[in-house]
């Protein structure tokens, strides 16, 4: 039986990625990594969360193993699992073990999606003890210097059923994101995709008019996201209209009658 070493080179971040910071999370974030004290993000989808994490991993020049969380996704996907190679079993570490290991950051993006066997693993590792058991290996492993937790998840769209418990909660430093103000995500936008800023002025109108009809109708109004992939739409030549229709109604909503609403506000702003 083997154990095979994965580095995390892979995931180191060369060029800065784009970020606009909209309040103190930049500072607040590096106090809680030198005092090796776990985050949680919270904020919609589509507001900059995995952004940020992706260029204070560029700032604190450290790897970033992101794993987007789903309903299968179990603690030994995780932890990491025995697997048969050439008649020789051999353990292979999962994405959390190799950050704790190499001292890489950890960022499970959606958390509560996650089966709950998967917060009993990072609970040791929110904690003073910051290790994780290994029950298969019958390890315990010491978190290695740099080592650090970040969790996200969407308190507005979740249900009773996936919200964080207070045991989770509790054990993390949280940051609060939200969609910037008009001015910044005009912005944003321009400087993402290169658009005039009356265009990129009006597609953050719109947005906010759809962010309005939240608890109205739609579960989540247009994210800073989808204004931008609606910018690069309009960028190769597609109509505003359209391109609102397919990058932003359409990804709110298959309600027809909502798709219709949401349809007549971008057709009075274009």
């Amino acid at each position: 039986m083997g154990t095979r070493a994965l580095k995390t080179e892979e995931y180191f971040i060369e060029t800065e990625p784009y970020y606009e910071s909209v309040g103190d999370e930049i500072a607040i974030f590096e106090a809680a990594y030198k005092q090796k004290l776990p985050i949680l993000l919270k904020g919609p989808t589509g507001c900059g969360k995995t952004r940020f994490m992706e260029y204070m991993a560029w700032r604190l020049k450290k790897s970033i193993i992101t794993v987007s969380c789903h309903d299968d996704l179990t603690a030994s996907d995780l932890v990491g699992r025995f697997l048969i190679k050439g008649g020789e079993t051999t353990w292979v570490d999962g994405p959390l073990a190799r950050a704790v290991r190499t001292g890489a950051i950890c960022y499970l993006d959606e958390i509560v999606e996650a089966r709950k066997d998967t917060m009993v693993v990072i609970h040791p590792l929110a904690d003073d003890r910051r290790v994780l058991p290994i029950e298969k290996l019958g390890e315990i492993v010491q978190a290695r210097d740099g080592f650090c937790l970040a969790i996200s998840y969407n308190p507005g769209y979740q249900s009773v059923l996936k919200d964080l418990k207070q045991s989770t909660r509790q054990r993390f430093i949280a940051l609060q994101f939200n969609y910037p103000n008009s001015e910044l995500e005009t912005g944003i936008i321009i400087k993402e995709t290169g658009v005039t800023p009356e265009l990129a002025a009006k597609l953050v109108k719109f947005a906010v008019m759809t962010r309005n009809l939240k608890g109205s109708g739609l579960e989540e109004g247009a994210s800073t996201r989808l204004l931008v992939h609606a910018a690069k739409l309009i960028g190769e030549g597609v109509t505003p209209v359209l391109a609102c229709h397919t990058a932003i109604a359409q990804a709110l909503t298959d309600d027809h009658e909502m798709l219709a609403a949401i349809n007549e506000l971008s057709s009075s702003l274009f």
